[in-house]
């Protein structure tokens, strides 16, 4: 069965919702609930309910967090491999949701920014099984580093979401990346970063595509897929290898959605496009980020992030 194995960051989400987001200095009435979340444990659930036998590899501490993380990827057939770090505290997040679906998040590591490169070479057997090894940037810089050198050694197909956009990146690090996957703010953290270049994040969408295609290259010969919210998704392949498409670069629209949270909207898109480069390696490549696009829609539709993950039975049908 085709393998998708996630090495990132597993939080304990503590969710405000009301009609709007809280301006500096103000008091919002509204309601409170707890879940799991963690761009590393969304993306875990994402990939194994579209479909893919999945691993996780993770940081925690020794608390009712790490608790709930270990008894829900049992019941959705994760297997994780955590490094347990029992001065530290589990990962959390504070997520702001308002009546629109709009957010604001703050995170606080814990074990996540201890998780160790050494623990990822412990991990080498689990890495050998996998078709797809995927990472985002909550845990710490050496780890997932190493993680995508791992798997590219071992032939997986490595994807970087480089996410949150402040986190600390380098050429070596994006050079690791078969596929790349910001959302437009992440993308221009990265030119400005990399490129030299200074371009508004709002206004990413409206640039003409040989000019935006030109800018993914520069940055990273490689495949990038920037997901755009309402303006749908973009992607860039090098000139060499354009993974079974006709075309260097396009655009899909982005799918109708009832929005109520698009909390994990990104990170249902990256464990998707994960699951179906697993499941179908020698498709071409659109057909995986359609169904991706597809999918990170539907997930907007439910309150939550990682138990918002839609199964893939409910796409199919």
């Amino acid at each position: 069965m085709a393998t998708v194995l996630v090495v990132g960051s597993y939080n304990q989400d503590h969710v405000w919702s009301s009609d709007a987001l809280p301006a500096p200095g103000a008091t919002r009435l509204g309601t409170y609930a707890s879940g799991p979340g963690g761009k590393g444990f969304n993306q875990a659930v994402a990939a194994a309910r579209a479909g893919a036998r999945t691993g996780f590899l993770t940081a925690l501490g020794e608390d009712a967090a790490a608790q709930t993380a270990r008894a829900l990827a049992h019941d959705e057939g994760i297997e994780l491999h955590a490094e347990v770090f029992p001065a530290l505290p589990s990962g959390t997040a504070g997520i702001f949701v308002d009546a629109d679906g709009r957010n604001i998040i703050t995170v606080a590591p814990g074990a996540n920014a201890a998780l160790s490169a050494g623990f990822i070479d412990a991990a080498r057997p689990a890495f050998a099984g996998a078709d797809v090894v995927l990472a985002q940037l909550e845990v710490a810089a050496g780890a997932v580093q190493a993680a995508l050198a791992l798997g590219r050694e071992l032939d997986a197909t490595t994807v970087l979401n480089p996410a949150p956009a402040n986190a600390p990146t380098t050429p070596a690090l994006l050079a690791l990346a078969d596929v790349l996957t910001p959302n437009e703010t992440e993308f221009t953290a990265l030119l400005a970063r990399h490129g030299g270049a200074s371009v508004d994040a709002d206004a990413l969408h409206a640039m003409a595509d040989a000019e935006l295609h030109a800018l993914c290259q520069s940055l990273q010969a490689t495949t990038w897929v920037i997901t755009l919210g309402g303006h749908g998704v973009f992607v860039s392949h090098a000139d060499d290898k354009r993974r079974g498409d006709r075309e260097a670069c396009y655009r899909l629209a982005a799918e109708p959605a009832n929005v109520v949270d698009t909390t994990g909207a990104g990170d249902a898109f990256s464990g998707a496009l994960a699951a179906n480069l697993a499941r179908a390696p020698g498709a071409p490549f659109r057909e995986a980020v359609a169904f991706a696009n597809r999918y990170a829609a539907r997930s907007t539709e439910s309150n939550g992030a990682a138990l918002a993950m839609p199964r893939r039975e409910a796409l199919d049908g």
